[in-house]
């Protein structure tokens, strides 16, 4: 008989596994840190689990945000329909502007664009008790959306603003604006950034909410922006004339496109002893830090002229030994006019200096201000249609500070479109292949605003009639021949496709609720409507090139260069599917009812497309929905 151990073996977890553990999980699920501590209750909703909010920990806590997490992981039962009549140049552009809830709207973009867009910028509501808000009850999120839309029958939660004398005036507000930030890191390339404009009144909040969501580390700034250029003596105190950008990565592979270089800053450098590299500007050696605090930066050095020795006293120096050495032997070191310093300075070269690092406030002068955002709107959509937009010249310079030349820029607070237009301005200027995706919730416009009068109807419209208007200038001018002037336009609606759960649950007969969802499909669908939901479902961007086949008179649609073949006719035949298998797709997509209940037909599919891809030693999946 064996003996039973004294004691229960513990886990042993060395100091440095647990550290990697906790890199780990820092990097996955920065909100479920805190102050170096892993909050397990948060890690569990993340992953799922109901937690109830019973004890205390660091970070900022409201009403509502437990349930954050039950908003972010429910489905969307939407889908996006192609806009044909309100797009432009549809066939050649890779832009979008999507009409629709932008929580709904980022759900459904997670497969296509996880990792894919290189900024976000949004410029969301400011919480000042009289602007628009979003409802902060998201149970039936979409069907809101459908009801305040006029899309379904009325009598649903209506959105409205979020009056401060309302007791849940912060709350509401950040119940809005965390899921849809969390959905939108997904989006983010790993050198993805975002920058998100906000007023004094939620800054502090807001910037609490991205150190959950997006970790402290990836921090970068705040941009206070100069919104303002004069005072104003109608204020009760203080003129505010600032506005702020917090700006966050999606990792520290982020970096800042270095600006170039000003005559300012260049005339700073001069050759006072006349060196061969030409002009130069000292660099202090000493080192804020004291000797005491940093003893390896505390040893004599030797002035080579004068062979005078100097110790640290009250600062160190701010190189090692090793790297004093060095510079001396490159003839980096100068020791003044007469060579005789006890401390030199450091040689740093125009030749070798680098671009200059943008500083956090930004000017008037150098981003814009909120007269020249008005001004930039009335100039292409006169009357003041739209509320204080900000100036093209503010985001042009936070495109150029962190965007490539081809990147993929997001809006979801579109407002009047100012992000598209920068994008499209800032390609010409540089000839570059950016592109960009506005979402914008179709907010009404007041009746008695210069915006109905002007014949708006909703905010969207104001959206795409900017954008539309930004092409119009620049079409056909030589320098945008290459330059992308159109974009897709969407709408968000309910799902193409019949949910089991929207059947009549009182029906007791089976056979009546199953032949109610013979025909899973809405009648109202087109054949566009329901390849675009696949598209998305699949991971292909709404932005994908379709191209429109007819193969044993059926209409295909084929995508990525023919990869993927989407055949949506309700009465299939086998020379279709043979005419698709020669065309040799990875993919196929049929619908179930095109084989109009027929077994044998749906069974020789199955085997054509498998003896094809034998024969070819490949596979090709083939799907019916």
């Amino acid at each position: 008989m064996s003996s039973r151990p004294t004691q229960e073996p513990t886990l042993d977890i060395s100091r440095e596994k647990s550290d990697e553990l906790k890199s780990f999980l820092r990097t996955a699920f920065p909100e479920a840190v805190a102050e170096e501590k892993i909050d397990y209750d948060q890690l569990r909703r993340v992953l799922g689990d109901t937690v109830e909010p019973d004890r205390e920990r660091f970070g900022l806590n409201w009403p509502g945000r437990a349930d954050c997490m039950k908003v972010i992981q429910a489905p969307s039962r939407g889908a996006l329909k192609p806009q044909l009549e309100k797009s432009v140049n549809w066939d050649d552009t890779a832009n979008l502007v999507i009409d629709g809830d932008n929580l709904e709207v980022l759900k459904l973009l997670q497969k296509a664009y996880f990792g894919r867009v290189k900024l976000i910028y949004i410029d969301p509501p400011y919480n000042t008790g009289g602007e628009f808000i979003y409802p902060d009850k998201y149970a039936e999120n979409l069907e809101t959306y459908l009801q305040y839309t006029g899309q379904s029958d009325a009598g649903g939660r209506k959105f409205s603003t979020n009056s401060d004398t309302s007791g849940r005036y912060h709350s509401r507000w950040l119940n809005m604006m965390y899921p849809r930030l969390y959905l939108a890191k997904n989006l983010l390339a790993d050198d993805g950034s975002i920058f998100v404009s906000i007023d004094a009144h939620e800054v502090h909040h807001l910037r609490c909410v991205l150190d959950q969501i997006f970790g402290e580390e990836n921090y970068r700034t705040t941009i206070s922006w100069q919104k303002r250029y004069t005072r104003s003596n109608n204020t009760v105190d203080f003129t505010e004339v600032v506005e702020y950008i917090l700006v966050y990565s999606r990792s520290p592979s982020f970096s800042v496109n270095l600006l170039p270089r000003t005559e300012d800053a260049d005339a700073r450098y001069t050759n006072p002893d006349n060196d061969e590299r030409g002009v130069w500007k000292g660099a202090s050696f000493l080192n804020p830090a004291t000797p005491q605090e940093r003893p390896n930066l505390a040893y004599p050095i030797k002035n080579p002229n004068t062979g005078q020795v100097t110790l640290p006293t009250r600062s160190a120096w701010r190189r090692s030994k090793e790297a004093f050495e060095q510079l001396g032997a490159e003839g980096k070191l100068y020791w003044g006019p007469d060579g005789t310093a006890a401390v030199p300075s450091i040689k740093m070269f125009l030749s070798e200096a680098r671009g200059l690092t943008p500083t956090n406030f930004w000017e008037h002068e150098y981003a814009g201000h909120t007269d020249e955002g008005t001004r930039d709107l009335d100039k292409l959509l006169p009357g003041r249609v739209f509320n204080n937009p900000k100036p093209v010249k503010l985001i042009q310079r936070i495109i150029e500070h962190v965007c490539d030349s081809d990147s993929l820029i997001l809006d979801f607070f579109a407002g009047s479109g100012v992000t598209a237009e920068a994008v499209i301005r800032s390609n010409v200027e540089s000839q570059s292949r950016r592109k960009f995706i506005l979402v914008q919730l179709p907010e009404p416009c007041e009746d008695k605003a210069q915006a109905s009068k002007r014949g708006f109807e909703t905010i969207t419209d104001i959206t795409r009639a900017r954008v539309r208007a930004v092409i119009d200038e620049l079409a056909g001018r030589t320098d945008t021949a290459s330059i992308d002037l159109g974009y897709r336009g969407f709408r968000l609606d309910r799902s193409n496709f019949k949910e089991w759960g929207g059947v009549d649950a009182s029906l007791d007969d089976i056979d009546q609720r199953l032949d109610l969802h013979a025909d899973h499909l809405d009648p109202l669908s087109t054949e566009e409507d329901i390849l675009f939901e696949l598209l998305l479902k699949d991971g292909f961007p709404p932005s994908a090139q379709v191209e429109v086949l007819t193969l044993a008179s059926k209409r295909v649609f084929a995508v990525a260069n023919r990869t993927l073949l989407v055949c949506l006719d309700r009465a299939l035949t086998q020379s279709v599917l043979d005419a698709m298998a020669d065309l040799e797709p990875s993919r196929v997509t049929c619908l179930d009812a095109g084989f109009q209940g027929n077994d044998q037909l749906k069974a020789n599919a199955v085997q054509t497309f498998r003896a094809r891809a034998r024969s070819r030693e490949t596979a090709i999946e083939f799907r019916t929905v």
